[in-house]
């Protein structure tokens, strides 16, 4: 049985959560897909010489509050692709508190000792309060860099900490330890939309952002940064909807520097990260090291590609 069918069983198990047929069906039809997501504590826990097993409550936890997150955001965004769009904003918006409950009642089941409990519940909760603030601040859409990575640093990155931290602690580490493991699950995350945001922006045809007037790190460097194409880029927003407008917008983000710049910011993320995870002394630092040289990738195969090596960062 994998750590996706154990979720399911135990979140299955959730008192309140076998009466609620629409939760059992939305949490196994996502788990299915096995979100690569969910697996995050699992790595954590392995990588201080835990089991899978003793993780799979955090796995639960961190799937409810994925799929929490996600009700919410679909119907801050308007996205047409939302599960709200089938079953109703306000059915929507009562199993997005229900998750919650449930992720927070996996951790309770988990059976660790009190003292670990109690930060492992603050952890997921105080996730869940700075990614409400970072929903909040993101509908009105970044203006400037600063707004950009405030949203991002409560938005994006608290997911990612809490998951390993949660997972370590559910394994057995030391409380240190497992704040180590939260701090780079927070630079983990970072990169995480850094890469989305580039993925999303240079995607044919136009994803929602760019439909949206919504500014992800590419766009808004090209909005705000003086540059000779910065008027073309504005006028070509208002049109993006058009093929051959989408084509020359994304062309000025390679010549612009927005680009450059995520990758740039992408690789210092990843330095420090590297120098974290050997600050901290892990069992197993590899089921980190591979979350990390997973988002790099693309970048390592763009310097491949034009065979220039990014300087002062050696390559895996």
């Amino acid at each position: 049985m994998d750590i996706y069918e154990q979720a399911i069983n135990g979140f299955l198990g959730i008192s309140g959560v076998n009466a609620w047929e629409e939760m059992q069906i939305l949490f196994q039809r996502i788990a299915s897909a096995k979100p690569y997501h969910w697996s995050l504590p699992v790595r954590a826990c392995e990588t201080i010489g835990g089991t899978p097993e003793q993780a799979v409550p955090a796995v639960i936890a961190m799937g409810c509050s994925h799929i929490s997150i996600i009700l919410v955001d679909d119907m801050l965004d308007a996205d047409p692709r939302g599960e709200y769009q089938r079953i109703g904003a306000p059915a929507a918006a009562n199993l997005a508190c229900a998750f919650q409950a449930a992720g927070l009642e996996a951790i309770v089941r988990s059976g660790v000792e009190p003292a670990i409990l109690s930060i492992a519940l603050t952890s997921f909760n105080r996730m869940y309060l700075m990614t409400a603030l970072g929903q909040s601040w993101d509908v009105k859409c970044p203006i400037d860099e600063t707004a950009y990575w405030r949203i991002v640093q409560t938005k994006s990155s608290p997911f990612f900490g809490a998951a390993l931290q949660i997972g370590a602690l559910l394994g057995g580490t030391s409380i240190e330890t497992a704040g180590k493991l939260k701090e780079l699950g927070n630079l983990y995350g970072e990169m995480i939309q850094i890469h989305d945001d580039l993925s999303d922006t240079l995607a044919v045809p136009a994803n929602p952002d760019w439909l949206q007037g919504r500014s992800p790190l590419p766009i808004l460097f090209a909005k705000v940064v003086d540059h000779p194409e910065r008027s073309r880029f504005l006028e070509l927003c208002g049109e993006i909807s058009d093929e051959n407008a989408l084509q020359e917008a994304q062309d000025i983000l390679v010549r612009c520097g927005a680009v450059s710049y995520c990758m740039d910011q992408l690789l210092r993320r990843y330095q420090s990260a590297q120098e974290a995870l050997q600050a901290a002394e892990l069992a197993r630092p590899e089921s980190i090291e591979s979350l990390l040289d997973e988002v790099i990738a693309p970048v390592w195969k763009l310097f491949d590609a034009i065979e220039v090596s990014p300087p002062g960062i050696a390559t895996p």
